[in-house]
């Protein structure tokens, strides 16, 4: 008979927490998760999921506008934010019965509460405590909003879920894709949207091609965008807040709201009882098989600090999980070549390098682009122009680099990641068939590269 209560005691019931619990009982183990506050996680709740719903919902409007092109004469149209929330908060209530179901199923104990570390294998949930050979930290990530006067008054993505009414103006802060998400999601809900970032550039990190498509799509979508500056303070006053600029520029607006990054949410977590470490940037420090500084204790997810997305937490939990339990030694995950999908409008898709990147890690590159504007809005007067671009690496001709912005993104640039993975040439490219007449056949017949 164990010394412990349960073989994995899991704190965090978001997208890793709930595969690595959910397999680990499944080979067998004793396991329990611990949350207290919804199942599912940032994603589920306030992430990906209500977002691209939130964004589904935005793209009416270019939708309807696009209508009498095609010989469609809506009547008289009207929005309704509440009916949006509310069919929103359905089905992310419907999808956290789904994750209770999945845990139940797989003989996972839910334990309902806030977790506290009290020693390496000792773990206190509303007050009663539960001992586990192994722990398993996967809380995920918080937003996080710098202190600045006036700071009370702003919101961030959590919030903005769940406004009980729509403001008639708003600033978005950051330039990272939850900022630009937002502010075409308000944008394409009707609002006047205001975009403020520190930079003289967002999206930092991504291919510079990108950057410059998504910039131009934004400022013809009607999005005002203010670079290289800074919020200096927030007002409220009757009517509404009073943002105040680092260069003197003052917006009226209903709302302010901060994207300007996420951090581990380690409040109250009593790492300070173990041995477990945390960097400078607040992620806690793991090995390759995600074993913290206390050997009893693991972490993954977004609070570890590698690519904050939701497949990279699931990734890890299944590594973990094989390590732990299985037969054999799961290979390192490979953070190279990790496909992203950033849901503006148009959206953004990428695998691989950027072209910068590319011609600083390869002797000689060749990069093919295109832009052209989409077959679906040749017959209206939407000028919107799609981006494809793809870097090869001269020496071995492999495509090292694919990047897109434009309609379907997403869903194009997913297929295109199992070629890159599978190390596809670019003689691999030239020689599969297109579907034609589809955007994505561009990919396949882009025979020319740019000029150096």
């Amino acid at each position: 008979m164990s010394q412990y209560d349960y073989d994995l005691l899991v704190i965090g019931a978001g997208s890793g927490g709930v595969r690595a619990s959910r397999m680990a009982a499944q080979m067998g183990q004793r396991v329990a998760v611990a949350e207290d506050r919804y199942l599912g996680g940032t994603c589920v709740n306030v992430g990906c999921v209500p977002k691209k719903l939130l964004v589904y919902g935005a793209h009416f409007s270019e939708t309807l506008h696009m209508a009498p092109g095609y010989g469609w004469h809506p009547g008289a149209v009207r929005f309704n934010w509440r009916e949006l929330r509310d069919n929103k908060d359905r089905e992310i209530e419907r999808l956290n019965g789904i994750y209770a179901k999945l845990l139940d199923n797989a003989g996972v104990t839910l334990l309902n509460g806030r977790a506290s570390l009290v020693d390496a294998h000792t773990v206190s949930i509303a007050g009663k405590r539960y001992t586990a050979e192994r722990i398993l930290l996967a809380v995920g990530g918080w937003p996080w909003v710098p202190e600045f006067p006036g700071r009370e008054h702003v919101i961030t993505s959590n919030e903005a879920f769940y406004l009980d009414e729509l403001p008639k103006r708003i600033v978005v802060v950051g330039g990272g894709y939850i900022a630009l998400e937002f502010a075409g999601i308000f944008n394409g809900l009707g609002v006047e949207t205001h975009l403020v970032y520190r930079g003289p550039m967002f999206l930092r990190g991504f291919d510079q091609d990108v950057r410059e498509a998504v910039l131009e799509e934004m400022r013809e979508k009607g999005i005002h965008l203010h670079f290289n500056t800074d919020i200096a303070q927030v007002i409220k006053h009757d009517k509404g807040l009073r943002a105040s600029t680092q260069d003197g520029r003052e917006f009226e607006v209903g709302q302010v709201m901060y994207a300007t990054g996420r951090r581990p949410k380690l409040d109250g977590l009593g790492l300070e009882n173990t041995r477990v470490q945390v960097n400078d940037r607040g992620a806690v420090v793991v090995d390759e098989r995600f074993q913290t500084a206390e050997p009893s204790i693991y972490a993954l997810g977004d609070m570890v600090g590698h690519a904050e997305l939701t497949p990279v937490a699931l990734a890890q939990a299944m590594s973990l999980v094989r390590n732990l339990y299985g037969e054999g030694e799961a290979p390192p995950l490979d953070y190279q070549r990790i496909p992203t999908a950033v849901f503006t409008q148009p959206p953004i898709a990428t695998i691989g390098l950027t072209e910068a990147e590319a011609r600083e890690q390869c002797e000689a590159v060749e990069v093919y682009k295109t832009r052209f504007r989409p077959m679906q809005y040749s017959l209206t007067d939407i000028p919107e122009r799609t981006l494809m671009k793809l870097v090869v690496d001269k020496a071995t001709d492999k495509v090292v680099g694919c990047h897109m912005v434009g309609p379907e993104a997403g869903e194009i640039i997913q297929g295109l990641a199992v070629a890159m993975t599978a190390g596809a040439t670019k003689a691999d490219f030239d020689r599969t068939l297109g579907i034609h007449p589809t955007a994505a056949e561009e990919f396949v017949t882009l025979r020319e590269p740019v000029p150096e």
